[in-house]
């Protein structure tokens, strides 16, 4: 039987016994020589890459044009914000890999769809960087079908709970407006990328 996921806890942990993260206080001189202080967080799970991770825009189009072009995005859980969000297939670089390669392993895994090739790959971005020093790429793939949408089972690890759904590109930023409604939670690289998407077809249209 399944449960609605929730917070059973929550209390502080000393930065010597955390796994993934770690905090530091910065001593820093700003503009005018003045010593200040701040505070971040930092991956431990950052490699030789020197990229964190990945999010992965799939670019899902038939080569009969039996479905528009469209994109997948996940349903998860997120412990953090105790809600569902909405987000781009995404995932930690390993050692050994390139953000390309990071790339198409994830979006095989979290969704099963795989890419044939690689459209762009973005400059190294930050996430959040008042906050951490987290920092990513995102990652365009092309996955061509033959004909009608399939839709693939994922390779999902132990502890996963993914919800696949693909939404056609043009209706994403409606998309998102409706799972925002039902009370989700829009991660923010998707929803700017939702937000661009309208924006140039307005320009395009002369609709501004």
């Amino acid at each position: 039987m399944s449960s609605t996921p929730q917070i059973l806890s929550k209390t502080e942990l000393p930065a010597s016994e955390a796994k993934w993260v770690t905090l530091y206080k910065l001593k820093w001189s700003d503009a005018e020589g003045k010593e200040r202080t701040w505070e971040c967080a930092e991956r431990k799970t950052r490699k030789s890459s020197g990229v964190d991770a990945v999010a992965i825009l799939a670019l899902i189009k038939s080569k009969t044009n039996a479905f528009p072009l469209s994109t997948v995005v996940i349903e998860q859980y997120r412990p953090p914000i105790d809600k569902y969000i909405i987000e781009l297939p995404a995932g930690l670089v390993d050692e050994g890999e390139t953000p390309e390669q990071a790339a198409i392993r994830e979006l095989k895994e979290e969704t099963g769809y795989e890419a044939d090739s690689v459209v762009e790959s973005t400059p190294l971005t930050v996430v959040d960087p008042g906050m951490t020093t987290a920092n990513m790429k995102m990652i365009a793939l092309s996955v061509s079908m033959e004909g009608e949408l399939e839709k693939p089972e994922p390779h999902l690890e132990a502890g996963e709970f993914i919800v696949t759904r693909v939404v056609e590109l043009a209706k994403l930023h409606e998309e998102l407006q409706a799972y925002d409604k039902k009370g989700f939670v829009i991660d923010a690289r998707l929803q700017h990328l939702a937000s661009g998407l309208k924006l140039a077809r307005q320009l395009h249209t002369g609709s501004l």
